[in-house]
């Protein structure tokens, strides 16, 4: 009875309270990672640890904060199966010949001239053909990052360009989980929902693009002979043909026809493997498991070859996979202890014009990233929070949901502790705070959204509104 008695009676959290939790999280998170340089678990495990004592000296019911631990992971259970078959993946395609032949015809194509800029764009269009930056990412981009790593290359530079490139097709492909997410939220048919966005998508893509022509024009100081020495013996040494890319062509089509992520996964895996079979019937059933599990581990005759291409695997997704658990843990608890609905009513009561709005709303869906991790929750909550003011400012939802993207689902890829972030610093191999001083494109977002909030560009009221 004592239980029921204190399940009745909802955690009452101050503003002053909210504000100090959040900050103290912040705080704790930010010292870790910048001045101490910890791997992000730590600070988010020593966040998870205050938690608990807070929620002690609030006397919250075990059971409660338990069960919003249990709640946030629950919202990632996709996202880790999709970061484990994505280490499946990538291993598999390196044993297929996948991303060795992606390596191999990207080499012969680019102008090193101008390598970065050609990252971002074709990282761009093939985000937008299949609407996933995380598959973006663990294929095509770990292909130019190899690259970029044989020609010495920046590596936070290039990883920075495929960050934006596979960000672009998150935003702007109508297969995209999280464009289709903000439009539902917001009530916004999608196609209108995409057309509005290319209000801030195109300036930034021109911009980013003209940055990574300027920055990274100039060539390389690699010796372009001794490449394409290395190059002919990765010819020899691994699978290069035109059928070892089937299983991207097969990612594609079910892209296209709007296959749930997991299923595409699956199929991509299976094709890798039936490729790699084909191409290679030397493999034996025991090598399969190894580097499945493993990860891919090539025996050439020549070490830099080998360390490049040896990745993938089901435990070189470890890492991310336990800060995810850990990040979502503590995410759940802040919402569970009312923290984060708390501070959204506070910031509610300053809206009184468009200008202040828009940067509400970019300001919101930025912080709940920062605080939960999480870009999902950063779309919803905040469209849960904001959708009426903008009715009662007269304005469009379209202008709410494009905000909500760019405050949120580009902001997520460059935070040490976010979902896109920690999947993308795995997977390109790059720390997320040396890439994201290069990820343009997700930096120019908000900027742009706040600009024409502030300027009333492109701010089209409601229907039937004056």
């Amino acid at each position: 009875m004592g239980d029921n008695k204190e399940k009745e009676v909802p955690l009452s959290v101050s503003n002053g309270e909210a504000v100090a939790v959040i900050l103290g999280i912040l705080t704790v998170i930010g010292v870790g990672l910048i001045a101490y340089e910890a791997p992000p678990h730590v600070p988010i495990f020593f966040v998870v640890m205050l938690l608990v004592v807070y929620s002690f000296v609030r006397r919250v019911p075990w059971r409660e904060t338990e069960a919003g631990m249990i709640q946030g992971i629950q919202a990632g259970i996709v996202p880790i199966v999709i970061f484990i078959l994505i280490g499946v993946l990538i291993s598999v395609w390196m044993s297929a010949g996948t991303i060795p032949t992606f390596i191999y015809y990207s080499f012969q194509v680019i102008d090193p001239s101008i390598f970065v800029a050609s990252v971002f764009v074709v990282t761009a269009v093939v985000g937008v053909s299949i609407g996933s930056s995380f598959t973006t990412a663990s294929t095509i981009g770990v292909s130019f990052m190899t690259l970029a790593a044989m020609m010495d290359m920046n590596l936070a530079l290039v990883a920075g360009a495929v960050v934006s490139g596979a960000l672009v097709g998150d935003k702007m492909s109508p297969l995209s989980d999280t464009t289709n997410l903000a439009s539902s939220v917001g009530r916004v048919d999608l196609f209108e929902h995409i057309r509005h966005m290319m209000w801030t998508t195109l300036p930034a893509f021109v911009i980013t693009l003209l940055l990574y022509l300027i920055i990274g024009s100039g060539g390389t100081n690699v010796d372009m002979s001794a490449l394409q020495v290395l190059m002919g013996e990765m010819h020899e040494a691994q699978i290069i043909h035109p059928l070892s890319l089937l299983p991207a062509v097969v990612i594609v089509i079910l892209a296209v026809r709007r296959t749930p992520a997991i299923p595409t996964m699956l199929a991509g895996i299976g094709t890798g493997l039936l490729v790699t079979i084909f191409m290679n019937p030397g493999y034996s059933v025991s090598e399969f498991l190894l580097f499945i599990q493993e990860g891919y581990a090539p025996a050439t005759e020549n070490e830099e070859l080998n360390e490049m291409l040896a990745q993938g695997g089901i435990e070189g997704m470890m890492w991310p996979v336990s800060l995810l658990i850990l990040t979502l843990s503590m995410g759940g608890m802040l919402q569970s202890f009312g923290l984060i609905q708390q501070l959204m009513t506070m910031v509610q009561s300053f809206v009184k014009s468009s200008g202040r709005l828009i940067t509400s709303t970019v300001g919101t869906a930025l912080g709940i990233n920062l605080t939960l991790g999480e870009q999902y929750m950063s779309v919803i909550l905040t469209g849960k929070a904001y959708e009426e003011r903008y009715q009662d400012l007269g304005l469009a939802r379209k202008n709410m949901t494009r905000a909500i993207e760019n405050g949120g689902t580009l902001i997520n890829a460059i935070i040490p502790y976010g979902v896109s972030g920690v999947f993308m610093a795995s997977v390109l191999e790059v720390d997320v705070l040396a890439f994201a001083p290069f990820a343009f494109f997700c930096l120019l977002g908000p900027i742009l959204a706040l600009l024409y909030g502030w300027t009333g560009k492109s701010m089209p009221k409601e229907e039937g509104r004056v």
